[in-house]
C-alpha cells in the first residue's frame, strides 16, 4: 500500500447526515440506489464532506443535491453520531476498510418539495418506527439517538414545505 493510500486509509471518512422533521413528526428518510454500497437499503439524506467544508454546509449541499431542499446551515441541530467502518466496496470484497463518522443532525426548517435525484425513493416515517427499516448498520444507532433527542428536545417549526 502506498504512502497515499495508506493515508486516505487512516484518515476517518466524515459524512454527515440530515433527519428532516414535518410539521407532523415525521422524519424523511430516503432508499438508497439500488446499484450504490447499501443499495436498496434506506438512510438519512446526506453525504461525505467535501476537504475543509464544515459539516453543516456540506449537509446543505448534499440535500441540495439529493432532494431539492434549500436549507440554511444554522438550522441544523446536532443530534449525534455513529462511528465504524466504511463497507467494502463489492460483496465479499477484501480492499481495506476507512473508519467512518457519521454526524446526524435534526432540521425543521427548509425550502422546497423533497423530490429523490439520487435515491430510488422517500418516505416520511413515524420516529418510533425508523428503526424497523432495513438500514446500513450505522444508521440504526443514528436513528436510536434521534428518537432520544426528539424525546428530550422541542425544535422550532420551520418554513418547511412538503
Amino acid at each position: 500500500m502506498g504512502r497515499h493510500k495508506l493515508e486516505e486509509f487512516l484518515t476517518p471518512l466524515l459524512v454527515v447526515a440530515v433527519a428532516l422533521v414535518g410539521p407532523d413528526g415525521f422524519i424523511l428518510m430516503q432508499q438508497r440506489d439500488f446499484s450504490a454500497v447499501h443499495g436498496g437499503l434506506w438512510e438519512f439524506p446526506g453525504g461525505k464532506l467535501d476537504p475543509g467544508e464544515a459539516p453543516e454546509f456540506a449537509a446543505a449541499r448534499e440535500l441540495a443535491e439529493e432532494l431539492g431542499l434549500h436549507i440554511d446551515p444554522r438550522a441544523l441541530d446536532p443530534v449525534g453520531f455513529a462511528s465504524g467502518h466504511t463497507a467494502p466496496a463489492s460483496e465479499g470484497g477484501t480492499e481495506p476498510r476507512r473508519p467512518l463518522v457519521i454526524l446526524l443532525y435534526a432540521c425543521r426548517a427548509w425550502q422546497g418539495t423533497p423530490h429523490p435525484h439520487e435515491a430510488e425513493a422517500i418516505a416520511w416515517c413515524a420516529p418510533d418506527t425508523i428503526g424497523q427499516l432495513a438500514m446500513p448498520p450505522l444508521d440504526y444507532p443514528l436513528a436510536e439517538a434521534l428518537c432520544r433527542y426528539l424525546g428530550e428536545h422541542s425544535l422550532p417549526a420551520g418554513d418547511n414545505r412538503r
